[in-house]
């Protein structure tokens, strides 16, 4: 946290310095999971352990733990699944199996389905 105090110091003395500059640090007790979100995979942390630091009013959360990598799967919404199939004159299960290959683009989804038909 602060280069060059982490070896040999005391840690009451650290935290001692640390409220004397304003900043709290406190854990988050009983913490059964994190899930860190994006747009293409999920980080989930199982056995997360999450510290608060407050310094003076700005918090950062820190987590440790083991990460595991979940890869999202794309949600086809069904107005989206119907377009497909009138355009293209698929059924329903090719609609939906060829837009998750496309990532849910609907005009890439219709030209695949209409090039194999």
């Amino acid at each position: 946290m602060f280069p060059g105090l982490g070896k040999g110091i005391n840690p009451r003395k650290m935290a001692s310095m640390m409220k004397q500059m304003g900043i709290d640090v406190n854990e988050i007790e009983g913490v059964e999971e994190v899930i860190i979100r994006t747009p293409q995979k999920d980080i989930v942390f199982k056995d997360a352990q999450v510290t608060i630091m407050d310094a003076r009013g700005m918090k950062t959360y820190q987590v440790t733990g083991t990460p595991q990598e979940v890869v999202r799967e794309t949600t086809i919404p069904e107005e989206d699944v119907k377009l497909v199939m009138e355009q293209s004159k698929s059924s329903e299960i090719d609609a939906r199996n060829t837009l998750k290959e496309t990532k849910g683009d609907i005009a890439a989804a219709i030209m695949k389905l209409s090039n194999t038909a």
